[in-house]
């Protein structure tokens, strides 16, 4: 069978992939050690997370557009679901948001470097660009590469705020979530998608709801009796 350039395009991109994954578990388990947190259980619930993640993000795009593929929002929820329940199973205690903070951003910011390459999440048509590439019969934004340089941007913005150790446990989850929601509800004015509601993707409604839920929990945490909200405001 002969392969087309399109499914070369794939093949390509296949390792990317498997990279994106392995940094996202190592960044896991060296923020694990670093926190003392490293186990068997947390093993476990990392490999949950993991499967239930791919299991949300394919079972997400599948039933949002009919096609096979994959979406971080759906990995997401689907990661959450799978850590509440091994966290349960195996008797965890501990919080794990804030391991998962860091794995995510760094696993992201790969994994778009092989959508940039496989050739989805392609951006709008884009005219005199400079830094406009070719995809879909059209000069289009590099829209993967945006999500890429923001999931890289968030990730340096929570090891700077956690070397000033402001937070308690699980404030780097919800910071990361307001980060995520923020840079992806901007960044989809650039990605080619269907538009809905005030001329808002899907995916932008997901943010916004996304971005309130974080928000929320990292207002609750802020609350809290320690005085976290001074030491993150100050230099």
């Amino acid at each position: 069978m002969q392969i087309t350039a399109e499914q070369w395009r794939w093949v390509e991109a296949a390792p990317v992939y498997a990279v994106a994954y392995l940094v996202a578990v190592g960044v896991f388990w060296f923020v694990a050690k670093r926190k003392g947190m490293a186990s068997e259980a947390m093993a476990k619930v990392m490999a949950a997370g993991l499967v239930g993640g791919l299991i949300g993000a394919n079972l997400m795009q599948l039933l949002a557009t009919a096609e096979p593929g994959k979406t971080i929002e759906g990995g997401i929820v689907g990661g959450w679901l799978a850590v509440v329940w091994a966290k349960r199973r195996f008797g965890v205690n501990r919080r794990t948001g804030d391991l998962f903070a860091f794995a995510i951003p760094a696993g992201e910011a790969i994994g778009r470097i092989g959508c940039f390459i496989g050739g989805c999440c392609f951006g709008r048509v884009a005219h005199g660009l400079p830094w406009a590439v070719y995809g879909e019969g059209a000069w289009r934004h590099p829209s993967q590469i945006y999500l890429s340089i923001a999931a890289a941007a968030t990730l340096a913005v929570l090891v700077l705020v956690d070397r000033r150790r402001v937070l308690p446990p699980n404030g780097l989850f919800y910071l990361q979530g307001m980060l995520f929601c923020t840079g992806r509800f901007t960044i989809d004015f650039f990605r080619e998608a269907p538009l809905g509601v005030l001329g808002l993707t899907t995916s932008q409604f997901a943010c916004i709801a996304g971005f309130a839920v974080f928000a929320f929990l990292f207002a609750r945490l802020l609350r809290s009796p320690r005085p976290v909200l001074a030491g993150l405001l100050t230099a």
